[in-house]
This record gives C-alpha cells, structure tokens and sequence, in this order.
C-alpha cells in the first residue's frame, strides 16, 4: 500500500509539471508577418513580372495567393497574455484534481483493505465452489491441473470450465492435452474440435476437421463428428461428403424432427 501511495504521488506531480511547462509555452503563435516583411514579397513578385518572368496571369495569382496567406498569418497571430495569477489557478485545478480522486478512492474504493495474493483467492475460491464465476472456477481448476499435470480428467475439466469462462484458446490447449495423453479416446478430440470451431468463428479449420475425423476413426458413431465434418465438406463445395457424413444422422433422426428437414434441405441445395 506503501508503494501505491508513493507512486500515485509521484504521478500526479509528474502531471503537474507537464500541465505548467504546456501552460508556459502557450500556443505556437505561428509565422509572424510584418508590413516590411509582406511589402518585401509583393515588390518581389512585380520585379518578376517586369522582368517578364511572371506572364500577367501567373503575376495576378501569386500576388491572390501571397495576400491570403498575409491576411491569414496576421490573423492566426493572436498574441497570448498570461496574467500574474494564471499559474495559481493551473496549480489550484491539480491540487483539487487530485483531491477529488482521493476523495472518490476513500469513498468507493476499500483503502484498509490488506493485499491478496492470487494464490490466497485461489484457496478462497476452492472452499467454496457452488459460489463462483466461470473464470474463478477455470483458476481452480488450473491449479489442480499443475499439481496434477499428467491427469487426462484434470485437464478435460479445465477445458470445459475454461470454455465456461469465455476462454476458447485455454480451452484448445487444455482439450489438446487431454488428447495427447489419451489418444484413443473419441471424446477428447470431439471436444478438441469444437474448441477449435470456437476459436475459427464457427467455421471448420483443418485442424477442426483432423480432430473430428480422427474422433470417427476411433468411433464412427460419432454424430458430433459426422455433422461438423459434413460441415465442412459443404464449405469447400463437397456436396458427396456431406451427404455421406450426413445420411447416417438424418436416417437416425425422426422424421418430423426440424434439425433433419433442415440437413435434408442444405444438401438438396448442395446438389443444385
């Protein structure tokens, strides 16, 4: 806590003196033309045209152009005047800044309250289970896993709960794991596979579809897996793929069941 408040100190001083050093440069005021400087320019341009290095028309637009330019500069030459007080009123808006987010600290926040390490709240959290978030429960459950790093269980609830939690890529790794460790076990690379449909935005990659297939090796009656590798048979145009990854699901379906009118209706519109 020490440290906070050192830094938070060293913070708004650090604020202060770059708000008075912006303060006291002011605004560029930009380039400065005097009448000399602007009279100068235009005796330039007519020596030019007498010269006959400047035709009437190409005299008559630059002598157009220089007097924008003139009139703007002297226009955007505003002078700033600082007065005698300004530097109190800068230094008086951080002192109250800064008082004020104190202020919002004390009142909202809790400064008495001891630090906690993160290990500390994962021994909190796993007292008490039923109670906690997804991600809470996704700390949990990793920490059990690094005690445990070789525990094909272990590591298929960590990709579930990390899934739970938002966490598609966490899941991908844990899923992966799992299948390492078991790799005759159909349903670690169905999950793998979702996990990487997840994390691919629904859509099927290569690895997706090597896990899913690799999951109907092991057990062709795998229904996750037929459907997603139909899937992706569709995307690439496969319309014979699909329809022998989907014939077995819609034979098994009831007839009257939406999901098989609606694989029915996508390979009927595949073979079109």
């Amino acid at each position: 806590m020490t440290v906070f408040w050192i830094m938070t100190a060293l913070m708004a001083a650090l604020a202060g003196l770059l708000v008075l050093a912006g303060a006291r440069r002011g605004a560029d005021a930009g380039e400065v033309v005097t009448p000399a400087v602007a009279s100068a320019e235009l005796s330039e341009l007519d020596r030019l045209k007498a010269r006959g290095l400047l035709d009437e028309a190409g005299w008559a637009a630059a002598r157009a152009e220089a007097g924008r330019r003139i009139l703007s500069a002297r226009r955007d030459a505003v002078p700033i005047a600082a007065g005698s007080l300004d530097r109190f009123w800068v230094l008086g808006g951080i002192a109250a800044a800064v008082a004020g987010a104190l202020v919002l600290y004390i009142l909202i926040a809790a400064p008495g309250l001891p630090d906690q390490g993160y290990q500390r709240r994962v021994d909190d959290w796993s007292t008490r289970l039923d109670t906690l978030q997804p991600p809470q429960i996704a700390a949990v459950v990793a920490r059990e896993v690094e005690q445990r790093p070789y525990d094909h269980q272990a590591l298929t609830m960590l990709g579930m709960a990390r899934s739970g939690a938002g966490d598609p890529i966490g899941a991908v790794s844990a899923f992966r794991r799992a299948a390492a460790l078991q790799p005759d076990d159909a349903g670690s690379w169905i999950r793998l596979g979702q996990s990487l449909v997840r994390v691919n935005g629904g859509a099927v990659s290569g690895d997706a579809e090597a896990a899913f297939r690799r999951a109907l090796e092991i057990d062709p009656g795998q229904g996750s897996a037929r459907y997603f590798l139909g899937e992706a048979a569709l995307a690439r145009g496969d319309a014979a793929m699909a329809r022998e990854m989907w014939s077995p699901l819609i034979a098994a379906m009831d007839r009257a069941d939406p999901d098989r009118l609606q694989l029915q209706a996508r390979l009927a519109g595949a073979g079109s």
